[in-house]
């Protein structure tokens, strides 16, 4: 399959997002805005040319999973959310981390739209992606057909160097490769900061060597800061494995700021000065915040919000051939879908 190409309106959407972000951790006066700079080319990618779900129905049971199991880069997820077109408003994002908004300091489940699961303790996120993932498989085997392949969705997960460092994060990556869960794509953050300083001051192993061993598909972006075309063909490749894949994208966290590659980009705002700054260098106006051009928008509705609604479209359509095939009737349609979702609930429990 070819490569889509990108242009001028994608870099503008990369530099939205890594200004977005800072914006939202400035206008609170607290969380993290370091790592959603340094990811916002790896979001972009994933989410306008592989993320499939439809943003004006997000229960829908087919659709792709997303988890962002380095919670505290949240800023990254609901930016992303709010230019897809799910139920995050502007005024969510300057609420980020407020009492009863939407947007808390990390993800939730059934608080915000579009978020999966709730990720707060490192490598939380990532287990509950291995058990998205197994569920996914459990719905397969339960209710897929010769001809009628109802569940084939992906669960990705966004992990950070904490979540690699956590115990739970080996017990489920072993589980992931036992199985061998090709639907689990695990794209790890690799900016070899931690909010105390250097990765190396506590932690030194060989990551993609270690997966191997549990029986995964290592791949490695070297610069995941600017290479978009690598990070697409490395996301194409991964669609197709017969294992689960891990990507190691190397990012710099706080990329472009004055705070670049260190802690300070980690836990804090950048200060009014040098987002002021940033934002020049990005091509903003350092007096206006939270600022999205309509052609950021367009791009959006016309690739991820698309596809997702025609996915769906086709998916019902399935939906209802297979029941007919089966039954010989609509009328246990319904019957069958909030089966599906009620087995996927035991299976992750």
């Amino acid at each position: 399959m070819s490569e889509a190409k990108f242009d001028n309106d994608d870099d503008l959407c990369i530099r939205t997002i890594r200004v977005l972000a800072p914006d939202m951790v400035e206008h609170a006066n607290s969380g993290h805005p370091g790592a959603p700079m340094g990811l916002a080319p790896l979001g972009h990618v994933l989410w306008t040319r592989f993320l499939r779900t439809n943003p004006k129905h997000s229960k829908w049971l087919n659709r792709d999973r997303f988890v962002m199991s380095n919670g505290h880069a949240c800023a990254l997820q609901y930016v992303l959310l709010h230019l897809s077109g799910f139920q995050l408003s502007m005024d969510d994002l300057k609420k980020f981390r407020q009492l009863h908004s939407r947007t808390p300091g990390h993800p939730e489940l059934g608080l915000t739209d579009g978020v999966e699961v709730t990720s707060g303790p490192l490598g939380q996120g990532f287990g509950q992606a291995v058990g998205l993932a197994c569920a996914s498989k459990h719905m397969a085997a339960r209710f897929n057909k010769k001809n009628y392949d109802l569940f084939d969705h992906k669960v990705y997960v966004i992990v950070g160097d904490g979540c690699l460092q956590e115990g739970v994060s080996s017990e489920v990556a072993s589980l992931a490769g036992h199985l061998q869960l090709n639907n689990l794509i695990a794209i790890y953050d690799d900016n070899s900061i931690t909010i105390d300083g250097k990765t190396s001051l506590s932690f030194s192993e060989d990551v993609p060597k270690r997966f191997q061993a549990y029986g995964w598909e290592t791949h490695v972006v070297s610069d995941g800061n600017c290479d978009i075309d690598a990070i697409q063909h490395t996301l194409r490749n991964a669609q197709t494995a017969q294992k689960p894949v891990l990507i190691v994208v190397k990012t710099k966290i706080g990329y472009g700021s004055s705070v670049e590659d260190s802690r300070h980009a980690h836990g804090s705002p950048l200060g009014k000065e040098a987002l002021a700054d940033y934002k020049r260098k990005n091509g903003f106006d350092p007096k206006q915040s939270f600022v999205v051009d309509e052609k950021v928008r367009k791009r959006y509705e016309n690739t991820i919000a698309k596809r997702g609604e025609k996915a769906e479209r086709e998916w019902n359509d399935l939906f209802d051939k297979r029941v007919v095939a089966t039954h010989g009737t609509k009328k246990t349609a319904r019957r069958l879908e909030e089966k599906a979702a009620i087995i996927q609930c035991q299976v992750i429990e």
